[in-house]
């Protein structure tokens, strides 16, 4: 395996080392060493952010980078705010290792929210739409309107819009209405009195979801090859309509995000049912946030923040659309190829053009897919000739997120109806994803599938797919283990690796662990795979204890990384511990890292960086140098508390040495020489852009696509 010699020479590392005694240690519990989890999440959104606000990249990915920033805030507000709002009207929140009140938390939030939705309000007016109208893209405001389109709209209005609406007055009859967890509404005041005698004072009109957020304007009225129109402005135009004999003084659009998280009670005798009885009101749960138009009076927002029961510090005032990010349904009708990435076509497995067995391609020799660059069709073909593989006797599966429509459903089924044992872990629990579960559990169901909701009081966030064939009168397993979910989409967009392998001892091992999902039973003693809540937070740990204990002899000790997110005290400390022994530690963590590095005598050996780029960085990979005998794991688990110790994971051991130099040459060497989409994570917790100053520029995701896409 490859490695950096300068990094790990014994004589290099000894003068370099800063050696103390016990006594002159610091505390590693120091709240001092960590970054708080939330804020350093809520970071992310603005190196996202930084991708729209970059010239180089195609200005129609600038836009949705910039809804990527939209959606991501309004994720982290209806999760992670509203479980601080809850632990902190509750007095139950346990603070994290950086020990910052909850009350500080959120106060912090709220200064880095509001500075990050100024940003996207400023790039949206003073670049995104003037520079999306001199591409011939116009999202027309109303002072724009030609009297032909505001002729088109009107007629439009009438016989697309009003007919669904149902505007509401506001009065002691007609006490302020539920409103759906941020969905659009206008709130009107009225001056006048109505055909009952009432006097006109406020009203609100709710958009229904079955209307398009964003009209396109017809050939013939348009003013550009793309003239887009949003609902909001054509509601606010024609609102006298809705209100005859009344005057409109004003409307002003708002938006509520509400507690998206799911809390089912795990006593329930039937999941399935407890979770759609706690579906039907997530859209009605206790609000967080307000967004309202900056031209809003402080009167109507007072009252808004009544009835929603919140207070000025929830409140975000937008200059634009409160719903800015819908504007990314335009994207596919856009037909503009130089305003976006170049297409690529994924590298289909060879036996998969060829149309020959994958069964004899997998016993042959393992098999790696390095998605999106390399398709995932292989996998639906692997699962599409198990289903109808005389030879196969069972199917076993776990699903956390599939997609709507997905082949492997359809697979799954036709296994199920060919007489074979189909078994598939569904976890229900899947956040946003929760009702397409159902669904297709049910369906599976249905089909003669034996379905199993997981564990109680853990999420099975495990990607794993077991085929049982009888081959020459033996049984032999074939098993895919993945970083990724089995959802066709994200993997064209999600940076993830899959193994598919016949090895003996994996495909024991993920039968033991199919064994401890449908069944009950002691813990299992795995041969090679790692899986939490059981060994993988031991393992990792022991892991890295190692490579400090062979720095302390003076022997090679690196530690190379890959994942999601960093959060988990211990893990931290022990990475902590690795450097001050010596080892030279560099972590890729996409998203949030609590780990500060570069603190004298406690992480100055460990790096950080951050790649954000066309494609979301999701695969985990864990290197350790290990004396030179190096060890290298795949796994769906970022290092966080709840990936480690509250949910059924997988980590497995990428064993051909061939594969494995392909994981370490594309998954780790290339991610350090990136210096076009790196960041480097400061001991301060702020991110600092690499740039290739003299060197040669280098993008990790563009150095792949070149090599295993077309």
């Amino acid at each position: 395996m490859r490695r950096d010699r300068g990094l790990n020479n014994p004589s290099h590392r000894r003068a370099n080392m800063n050696f103390m005694n016990e006594a002159t240690l610091p505390d590693l519990k120091d709240p001092s060493l960590y970054l708080n989890q939330e804020l350093a999440q809520l970071e992310f959104n603005f190196r996202v952010l930084a991708q729209a606000l970059d010239p180089s990249v195609p200005l129609l990915e600038r836009m949705r980078y910039l809804c990527i920033s939209c959606t991501n805030l309004d994720e982290f507000f209806e999760v992670r705010v509203a479980l601080l709002r809850e632990q902190s009207t509750l007095n139950e929140m346990r603070p994290g290792p950086d020990a910052m009140p909850p009350t500080e938390v959120l106060a912090r939030i709220r200064e880095r929210a509001l500075t990050l939705v100024q940003a996207q309000y400023d790039f949206w007016n003073s670049t995104l739409l003037p520079e999306l109208e001199r591409e011939g893209i116009r999202f027309s405001q109303r002072a724009a309107w030609t009297t032909k389109q505001k002729r088109w709209l009107q007629g439009y209005f009438r016989n697309e819009i009003l007919p669904v609406l149902s505007p509401l007055g506001l009065d002691p009859a007609h006490p302020f209405p539920r409103i759906l967890n941020k969905s659009l509404n206008i709130a009107v005041v009225l001056q006048g009195k109505d055909a009952f005698g009432r006097e006109g004072h406020m009203a609100l009109v709710r958009a229904p979801r079955s209307l398009p957020r964003l009209i396109r304007l017809p050939a013939e009225v348009a003013e550009s090859a793309y003239d887009f129109v949003f609902l909001s402005s054509v509601l606010h135009e024609f609102m006298d309509e809705l209100f005859p004999g009344m005057q409109v003084k004003g409307s002003y659009q708002f938006r509520v995000t509400r507690n998206s998280e799911l809390v089912v009670d795990e006593d329930e005798q039937n999941l399935a049912a407890a979770l759609r009885d706690e579906l039907k009101g997530r859209g009605f749960a206790r609000p967080v946030r307000l967004e309202v138009a900056d031209n809003c009076p402080k009167a109507i927002a007072d009252t808004l923040m009544q009835n929603f029961e919140l207070s000025e510090t929830d409140v975000y005032r937008c200059e634009g659309p409160v719903n800015v990010n819908r504007v990314n349904a335009t994207y596919d009708q856009i037909d503009r190829p130089d305003l976006k990435f170049p297409p690529f076509l994924p590298r289909v497995l060879p036996a998969v053009v060829d149309e020959g067995s994958l069964f004899d391609a997998i016993r042959e020799r393992d098999i790696l897919l390095h998605h999106p660059f390399e398709s995932f069709s292989a996998v639906v073909e692997l699962l599409r000739q198990a289903s109808t593989d005389p030879d196969v006797l069972a199917i076993k599966q776990t699903l956390y997120r599939v997609g709507n429509d997905s082949p492997l459903i359809d697979h799954l089924i036709e296994a199920a109806r060919q007489g074979k044992d189909v078994t598939v872990v569904v976890e229900l629990r899947a956040r946003f994803d929760e009702e397409a579960n159902l669904r297709f559990a049910n369906r599976l169901q249905e089909a003669g599938v034996q379905v199993v909701y997981g564990v109680v009081g853990f999420k099975t966030h495990a990607k794993m797919l077991l085929i049982v064939r009888r081959e020459q009168g033996v049984l032999r397993r074939y098993a895919h283990l993945s970083t990724g979910n089995y959802h066709q989409i994200t993997s064209r967009i999600y940076t993830d690796f899959g193994l598919m392998t016949a090895n003996t001892d994996i495909g024991e091992d993920a039968h033991q662990l199919f064994l401890q999902l449908s069944g009950l039973g002691t813990v299992i003693k795995l041969k090679c795979l790692l899986n939490s809540p059981f060994t993988l937070h031991k393992g990792l740990m022991a892991k890295i204890e190692r490579e400090a204990a062979h720095a302390r002899e003076g022997k090679p000790a690196r530690i190379i990384a890959k994942m999601n997110a960093l959060t988990e005290e211990h893990v931290v400390q022990t990475l902590y511990r690795a450097s001050q022994a010596g080892v030279e530690i560099d972590l890729i963590v996409r998203g949030a890292c609590a780990l500060r590095p570069g603190i004298p005598g406690v992480s100055e050996r460990i790096r950080v960086r951050s790649i954000i780029g066309r494609f979301l960085e999701h695969s985990r990979v864990y290197w350790f140098q290990n004396d030179d005998a190096p060890e290298i794991y795949c796994s769906s688990a970022d290092w966080m508390e709840r990936n480690l110790l509250r949910r059924i994971e997988t980590c497995f051991p990428i064993r051909d040495p061939k594969l494995a130099q392909r994981v370490y040459d594309e998954a780790l060497a290339n991610y350090l020489e990136d210096n076009l989409q790196a960041w480097l994570l400061q001991s301060d917790g702020s991110y600092q852009r690499v740039t290739p100053g003299e060197a040669k520029p280098h993008g990790a995701q563009q150095m792949l696509l070149a090599r295993l896409a077309h």
